[in-house]
């Protein structure tokens, strides 16, 4: 599984930011890191036809390939140049994401930018850059999080290419990806975070699904949907935690008092999740291993939050891509007051 912060946490506002003109230090090194991947960039054609490429990559292109095709046939995502590139970035991660939240609150330090509107985190094409930012803010009083990105979306404005940082993942975790990524070309709204990975997650969750069955990979698929429900249940742990911190966090109480129950609370949650993945027989989240705090649940929660209503909304539709796609846009078009209300509705 990949870490729940690290994997595509703040993919969007790096690449986006590097087409504007806006002045200043932020925009000027995602203007840079863009380039430096659009420079990159081969066909994969290009890429399988060269000598020197070794088997080992050739054969995850070629499974690229076939899953591009069956995103546009079978997922009815975008049919455009995205994913049809490789670029080889000589590094383990293409950008670092910082996020960060009061000491007292789960809701995330926000950052706005025209195109994508207002995002709870802020990437950095260099992790010394990145480091920097985190550093400051801590010395503010925000609880951080800091993680390694390996994939980021440009939403369509640039032609997205599959990098040498997605190459360590599982096979399912590349596809599941692409997928999820290739959501948000379809689906993308300003100021709402939840409600884009959400269903960009559902699409994910599902054209994953359909992809295991229609090669035939049961064992796969078997194991795919076991990791779900894994995560699914983490995320239950998670939202009891969420839910008594909040209720410390407004509470009365001396801000030493709260700080330390602050500190016991996290530390049961963290306690409660190896517990249930030692009873799945799997190695702990790597994020136990991190500082966990409030800046790193936001992280978590930004995937999974509106996850149930727009598996619901699925399930409406009778797992008719088309149709789930409709009353997704539908829900777009609300006031965020109204779409919030459908979507709890569901």
């Amino acid at each position: 599984m990949k870490p729940m912060i690290g994997s595509r946490l703040g993919r969007v506002i790096v690449a986006t930011a590097a087409g504007m003109t806006v002045s200043g230090c932020y925009y000027m090194q995602a203007a840079r890191g863009q380039f430096e991947v659009m420079r990159r960039q081969e066909p994969i054609a290009e890429v399988l036809s060269a000598s020197e490429t070794p088997a080992e990559l050739a054969d995850r292109l070629r499974l690229v390939e076939d899953a591009r095709r069956f995103s546009i046939d079978e997922l009815g995502l975008p049919d455009n140049d995205s994913y049809r590139s490789y670029a080889d970035l000589e590094r383990d991660y293409v950008v670092w994401n910082v996020m960060a939240a009061p000491e007292f609150s789960l809701q995330p330090k926000t950052w706005c930018y025209p195109i994508v509107g207002c995002v709870g985190y802020r990437g950095y094409f260099s992790a010394a850059s990145a480091e920097r930012k985190a550093g400051q803010l801590k010395k503010t009083g925000y609880d951080v999080a800091l993680g390694g990105v390996a994939a980021y979306s440009t939403l369509g404005r640039f032609s997205d290419p599959i990098l040498n940082t997605m190459m360590h993942w599982e096979d399912i975790d590349l596809i599941a990806t692409m997928f999820h990524e290739l959501a948000h070309q379809l689906l993308y709204i300003k100021d709402d975070s939840g409600f884009n990975e959400s269903f960009a997650t559902a699409v994910e969750e599902f054209g994953v699904d359909r992809w295991l069955t229609s090669h035939a990979k049961s064992e796969e698929l078997d194991e795919y949907r076991e990791r779900r429900k894994l995560r699914s249940a983490t995320m239950t742990i998670i939202d009891e935690a969420r839910t008594d911190l909040d209720q410390i966090y407004g509470a009365s109480m001396a801000v030493e008092q709260k700080r330390a129950l602050k500190k016991q609370r996290l530390g049961g949650l963290a306690n409660d999740v190896r517990a249930l993945y030692d009873r799945a027989g799997r190695e702990p989240a790597a994020w136990l291993d991190d500082d966990l705090n409030n800046a790193r649940l936001a992280s978590m929660t930004l995937y999974h939050g509106r996850l149930p209503a727009f598996r619901a909304l699925l399930n409406r539709c009778d797992n008719d891509l088309q149709c789930f796609y409709g009353e997704a846009r539908a829900l777009a078009e609300l006031e965020p007051a109204k779409r919030a209300a459908q979507l709890d509705n569901l």
